[in-house]
């Protein structure tokens, strides 16, 4: 078994951010979100993995991924020349596949307990397809499965108004070589309204063709980090359960640690006050600084006379002389916040699509 984890997207949700960034390479608790799919398919078995990627970005994607040695993967990177929605992502796959099952694994899904079960029952019971169900109160920005009276899957709709349950399908997908079928032929699965070949469709035309198509619940928890919001959740559950206790340098009598905190190498930190779950990258720099729970800082960042916490940072952010607490805030990387002293006005350099609160 195969498993495709796309890298490509607009990532329309998390600008500005964006704009320069891909959504898949933002940290979540200090590392990239993508790292934890990939994470998660590794420990499940899967060792051959499936990078797509959109025209310009090979690069960057190869900067992060590489050959996927460090999970005990083989990655293979492969080209969506144009952006032609879910179910042409493995579409473009089908000569790599070369027959086998697979996996389809959003690259912005955290299923933080593993997919080891869903890989397991798909191999076992060997359904024509698979999708996979989660308890969700907010269903109707999900797709979402719908049962007859014998609990067998008859309808897979995206964004229903009114769904008759709780349950939504997140971004993980099985299916075996046969869902190529839809590609080809005058019944063959057509772009939405939206011009693009929507990730239900295939699902729904193996079911109007009498292939059978599973549904197993996923019991475990699922982050679905694609709006700021949901990013810091994120970011303060998997700190508070994948952080463990640490042993980080030793550090000026003047650092006073509470918790569960990581500090990485080379950090130089006086005068200040960490409270955990908190988890620092290298090269930081800290100084008369307070940092608090739910706080991940990435590399080479600089923060001295402020306080701040439940935030993600990204690398290479300097943060100094600012009087009031920063709290709930994403900061991108290279940016530069400070306060001047004795200053009667406020200045800012902010891209579109900011948020900015006083």
């Amino acid at each position: 078994m195969k498993a495709i984890v796309p890298t490509g997207g607009r990532g329309t949700r998390m600008q500005p951010i964006t704009f320069s960034n891909n959504t898949h390479f933002i940290p979540v608790a200090n590392q990239p979100l993508i790292y934890y799919p990939l994470e998660t398919i590794a420990e499940a078995g899967i060792t051959e993995v499936a990078i797509t990627y959109n025209p310009g970005w090979l690069e960057i994607v190869k900067q992060h991924i590489g050959d996927g040695s460090r999970w005990g993967l083989k990655v293979s990177y492969i080209l969506q020349e144009k952006p032609l929605g879910l179910a042409n992502i493995f579409q473009v796959c089908q000569d790599w596949l070369a027959g086998e099952s697979f996996l389809l694994h959003l690259g912005d899904n955290i299923f933080a307990d593993g997919i080891k079960d869903q890989v397991d029952y798909f191999l076992d019971q060997k359904p024509d397809a698979m999708v996979t169900m989660v308890e969700h109160p907010e269903n109707t920005r999900l797709g979402v499965p719908y049962f007859d009276k014998k609990g067998r899957l008859v309808k897979y709709v995206e964004k229903p108004k009114n769904p008759p349950h709780k349950f939504a399908i997140p971004g993980l997908y099985f299916f075996q070589k046969v869902v190529f079928s839809c590609f080809t032929g005058e019944d063959k699965i057509r772009p939405s309204a939206r011009g693009e070949l929507e990730i239900n469709a295939p699902f729904q035309w193996l079911i109007n063709h009498g292939y059978r198509v599973d549904v197993k619940e996923y019991k475990g928890k699922w982050l679905d980090p694609g709006k700021f919001d949901d990013w810091l959740t994120a970011n303060q559950y998997l700190l508070d359960h994948n952080l463990k206790e640490v042993k980080y340098p030793k550090l000026d009598q003047s650092v006073v640690i509470e918790g569960r905190v990581k500090v990485g190498k080379r950090c130089k930190i006086k005068n200040s006050h960490i409270r955990g779950p908190v988890s620092i990258g290298d090269n930081v720099v800290l100084e008369n600084a307070y940092v608090g729970p739910y706080t991940s800082i990435d590399d080479n960042c600089r923060i001295e006379n402020a306080s701040l916490e439940n935030s993600v940072v990204m690398k290479d952010v300097e943060i100094y002389n600012v009087d009031k607490p920063i709290d709930a805030s994403l900061i991108g990387s290279q940016t530069t916040i400070y306060s001047q002293p004795h200053a009667h006005k406020t200045s800012f350099f902010v891209g579109e699509k900011s948020r900015v609160i006083l």
